[in-house]
């Protein structure tokens, strides 16, 4: 045996003693929504093991498993990252942290930050202490995101910082927030910088945006005379548009790896089991078993491509514009199947509120219509498509 493959053997058994020794048995069951860790400074664990759990995973770094230690992170390779994975599967670990922190700019700042900024912030990121937001699109510059007009001036000692950003998830929870602001409205792509500021800051100041589900995962964001340090700029001044583009490699691609997919509830085999009426075993109603079987292979099909793909931009330091490919197909297959769930649930998928409706059923019909933002969120549909046009065929802009 190869001294490599015994190495990793032993990892393997390590890593299973110590999962074994340290992931509460309420850690290893399905994550219901209401009990996702987000983290921040002031976080909330409905369960309590799930504090715990973070807390193990926080102290080996395996919450960024393959960041370097000296920023809080695992120090893993690829190859033992891959095997803590699959250890964590085999124990049906629920994930100890949900993070824009670790999937978007923790990623980025590793490759754009200064070393003060990584030490202050990617330590944190993996502990959880510190609940991060995105300031990209504005009113006026969405798909245009280049288009953006939040003012940030240079006043000696400090940015000042104006304008309004929308569809932050999350920001009205966020402490802190990663942002795009125009520091030179003479040029369009090089006078836009990336800054960081304290939620907390003077003058910021957040709204709930309420969606068809129900839901209020966005908001707008009203930034009035916001001061922030200098410190705080990320890369030089006028080079966010670079770091702007690799942040949305990620966000893109670690949308792909989750497929939308929420938090916990029930799968499509499940709803399969509960609703269809079904003969001998099997779903009575031929055509829609075989549209489920044909979801699921997508699914898994879909999900080793995108595991695959991780595997080979991590090798070559960093992802590329197949993340726009990956995003087109996560927002389709995650319609798909939302839409195959209700029609297996029948008259129980027409439920909004009351008795009669179980509380995993009115999530499905949530989820379905929390679908459809999929096909603008983390960049439209059509731009994507138009990056895979462009960067991935070659085909030439029309003239």
């Amino acid at each position: 045996m190869a001294d490599g493959t015994m190495d990793l053997e032993g990892f393997r058994a390590e890593a299973r003693r110590w999962l074994e020794a340290h992931c509460p048995p309420a850690m290893r069951t399905p994550m219901p929504e209401d009990e996702v860790v987000w983290g921040g400074r002031n976080p909330t664990f409905k369960n309590p093991h799930a504090k715990e759990w973070l807390e193990a995973m926080a102290s080996r770094g395996w919450t960024a498993p393959r960041w370097p230690k000296e920023y809080g992170g695992g120090g893993l390779s690829a190859q033992e990252d891959l095997v803590l994975q699959s250890e964590l599967r085999r124990i049906k670990a629920r994930p100890p942290l949900f993070s824009f922190g670790l999937w978007m700019f923790g990623p980025a700042l590793l490759e754009y930050g200064d070393e003060a900024q990584k030490k202050q912030h990617l330590p944190k990121i993996v502990r959880g202490e510190i609940r991060w937001c995105q300031g990209y699109s504005e009113p006026g510059a969405g798909s245009d995101l280049a288009a953006l007009q939040t003012k940030c001036e240079d006043k000696g000692d400090h940015y000042l910082v104006n304008g309004q950003k929308i569809w932050t998830s999350y920001a009205n929870e966020a402490d802190w927030m990663f942002c795009l602001v125009r520091t030179d409205f003479t040029v369009k792509h090089e006078g836009i910088s990336f800054i960081l500021f304290d939620m907390r800051s003077e003058g910021v100041e957040t709204r709930p945006i309420k969606l068809i589900s129900g839901s209020s995962p966005f908001c707008e964001t009203f930034l009035t005379d916001v001061k922030v340090p200098k410190d705080n700029l990320v890369g030089r001044l006028g080079g966010g548009w670079d770091i702007a583009k690799r942040l949305l490699q990620y966000e893109r691609q670690s949308i792909s790896a989750g497929g939308f997919g929420g938090a916990g509830g029930l799968t499509l085999v499940d709803l399969a089991q509960a609703y269809a009426p079904m003969r001998d075993g099997r779903m009575v109603d031929g055509d829609l078993r075989g549209r489920i079987a044909e979801q699921l292979m997508a699914d898994r099909a879909f999900s080793l491509t995108v595991q695959r793909a991780a595997e080979m931009a991590k090798a070559n330091q960093g992802v590329g514009h197949m993340a726009s490919v990956f995003k087109v197909a996560a927002a389709s297959q995650n319609q798909r199947k939302t839409e195959l769930m209700l029609e297996t649930m029948g008259a129980k998928a027409l439920g909004w509120k009351g008795a009669g409706f179980k509380p995993e059923e009115l999530k499905v019909t949530r989820d379905w219509l929390r679908a459809k933002g999929n096909s603008i969120e983390g960049g439209t549909t059509e731009v994507n498509l138009n990056v895979v046009a462009k960067r991935v065929l070659g085909l030439r802009d029309h003239q």
